[in-house]
């Protein structure tokens, strides 16, 4: 990837790299992050392929989608510190093999299961990747302004994973099967291990750090528990059973007692000093928020595409393009934006004009036009372009330079919840609201009342994935049935638009609240706020050298 090679100023006295190695720091840091972002996208546009060949139920769906995103989650904290007791040259290495393993468990599955573990290992390498990607930026680049540059890199080759992945997705599952999706992620991964093993230096702490083993098993209690209970809930369990209660109480208990074990520990996980810094604490937040967003409706958007539209894989891959693709082709501007503007304020007008795309997916119907569609993705894509960016840097500059590495991994792992609630969340509102819509709509059909009763009980039976094979006797009333599924779904996917629309637009308004959106002092200074000076991040958390 040459053209993700940004030119940076030598690191200052304080890095211990050395100049020729930041390039090659900060290029393999972007092929990590864009191997591990390959599969997310990537792996959701193939889900009705994917539920047609191993008869997956919608929960079953879900759970392919968050059995990579939960360990991720749960194992970014504790993938930090490790790197920063071991090496996180280490780390990264690891990560890739450890996605590589994922890649080759999925590509032989012959069942949901099988996929389910290869993406949990696939979710693990990612965990690993993530805090040793920034923590490599942060490393060679103490200079804020070089890191900000590297970090916009960073998310364009995050961005482009997501944009790429479908549409490789797409050509696999067209020309071959679905098993191969995961061979791209497997190929490019094992190159650069190689790369990486050759060409990377590695770097640790500069003060002696420990495992925290109480608060990262309360950590995986605490995020597993409630997207257990979130997935199954709004599956046949049902919200009311004893396994969906225990999960939220079991989530509910290990919270609090996961905050007070970190608060008592010598050498913590999460390092809740990283919250004394509003612009760490809301940036967190509003990472959390948008990635919800973001994930939830490209999950949305894929169902919508393949179930109603009937679209093939590329085709999704096609549509959805806008979305990801401007976080790569902006992001050299975003950088330009950050240095020109406060990083703030171009968050906040990303988090505007991405919560009002979402907003404006209130305007499909069944029968939206390809081009329709992808103009309102398009105005959704450019607002997360603007907002990913500045999210990162804001966090990362708001601490000290020995906290990058613990202050990466937080923002990750809330980064990888939010992605984890989206698709969980937003799977239960399409299959309760399609549901409850199902039978107006077939009654306003035309349907006589056996082909009525036999839609409505096709679609409670196989949840939305009916509208996948959903058949009648006849051509014209398979026609009306197909319509009524449609527009059925559609008024779901309405109230999946608002859901992520109005994360969005919270988003902003505590960005605005806890970051601000202060623009550069006289001369062409930045203001030295948490938010745009390293130093600045120290003196909020109370540090003193």
């Amino acid at each position: 990837m040459p053209t993700l090679v940004p030119e940076i100023p030598p690191p200052s006295p304080q890095s211990d790299a050395p100049a020729r190695n930041v390039t090659a720091a900060i290029a393999l840091a972007c092929v990590g992050v864009f191997v591990s972002y390959l599969p997310v996208v990537g792996v959701s546009v193939a889900l009705p392929v994917i539920q047609q060949a191993l008869d997956a139920s919608t929960t079953g769906l879900q759970w392919i989608t968050d059995a990579f995103i939960l360990p991720t989650a749960a194992l970014l904290l504790t993938c930090g510190v490790i790197g920063d007791l071991f090496g996180r040259k280490k780390m990264y290495l690891i990560g890739l093999t450890l996605s590589c393993l994922g890649c080759l468990v999925a590509l032989t599955a012959h069942g949901v299961v099988q996929v389910c573990v290869g993406q949990a290992l696939t979710g693990v390498g990612t965990a690993a990747l993530l805090p040793a990607t920034l923590a490599l930026i942060s490393h060679v680049c103490p200079d804020h302004r070089a890191r900000g540059t590297a970090i916009a890199l960073w998310t364009a080759a995050l961005g482009l994973g997501l944009t790429l992945g479908p549409l490789f997705n797409g050509l696999i599952v067209e020309h071959t099967g679905w098993r191969w999706i995961f061979l791209p992620t497997l190929a490019i991964g094992a190159v650069t291990v190689v790369v990486g093993s050759v060409v990377l230096t590695d770097s640790r702490a500069d003060r002696e750090r420990h495992l925290d083993i109480p608060g990262q098993l309360l950590a995986v209690v605490a995020i597993t528990a409630v997207v257990y209970g979130v997935i199954e809930g709004g599956g046949a369990p049902g919200w009311g059973s004893a396994e969906v209660v225990t999960a939220f109480v079991v989530a509910a208990l290990a919270l609090p007692v996961f905050v007070l074990v970190e608060l008592r520990s010598p050498c913590p996980m999460l390092d809740m000093r990283l919250f004394r810094s509003s612009a760490f604490s809301g940036a967190a937040l509003v990472m959390a928020l948008t990635l919800f967003a973001q994930v939830g409706l490209v999950f949305s958007l894929s169902e919508y595409f393949g179930l109603v539209h009937h679209a093939s894989t590329w085709d999704i891959g096609v549509r959805l393009l806008a979305l990801n693709g401007f976080t790569v082709v902006l992001g050299p501007l975003v950088g330009r934006l950050m240095h020109r503007f406060s990083p703030g304020l171009v968050l906040v007008t990303g988090l505007l004009v991405g919560g009002t795309g979402a907003l404006l997916v209130n305007l499909f119907d069944a029968g939206t036009g390809t081009g329709e569609a992808a103009l309102v993705i398009a105005v959704f894509g450019i607002g997360i372009a603007l907002a990913v960016a500045p999210i990162t840097a804001i966090a990362m500059n708001s601490l000290p330079r020995r906290l990058a590495s613990t202050g990466g991994a937080a923002n990750s792992a809330l980064r990888q919840i939010g992605s984890a609630l989206g698709p969980a969340i937003f799977g239960v509102i399409l299959t309760h609201r399609t549901l409850d819509a199902l039978p107006a709509h077939v009654a306003a059909s035309g349907l006589d009342p056996a082909d009525q009763g036999q839609v409505i009980g096709m679609v409670n039976g196989a949840g939305i994935q009916a509208g996948a094979f959903l058949h009648l006797d006849s051509g014209e009333a398979t026609g009306r049935a197909l319509a009524a599924y449609g527009a059925s779904f559609t008024d779901a996917l309405h109230t999946c638009a608002l859901v992520g629309g109005i994360g969005m637009l919270v988003a902003a308004a505590v960005a605005i609240t806890t970051i601000g959106v202060r623009a550069r002092a006289p001369h062409g200074e930045p203001e030295a706020t948490a938010a745009t000076h390293p130093a600045a991040g120290a003196t909020a958390l109370g540090e003193t050298g």
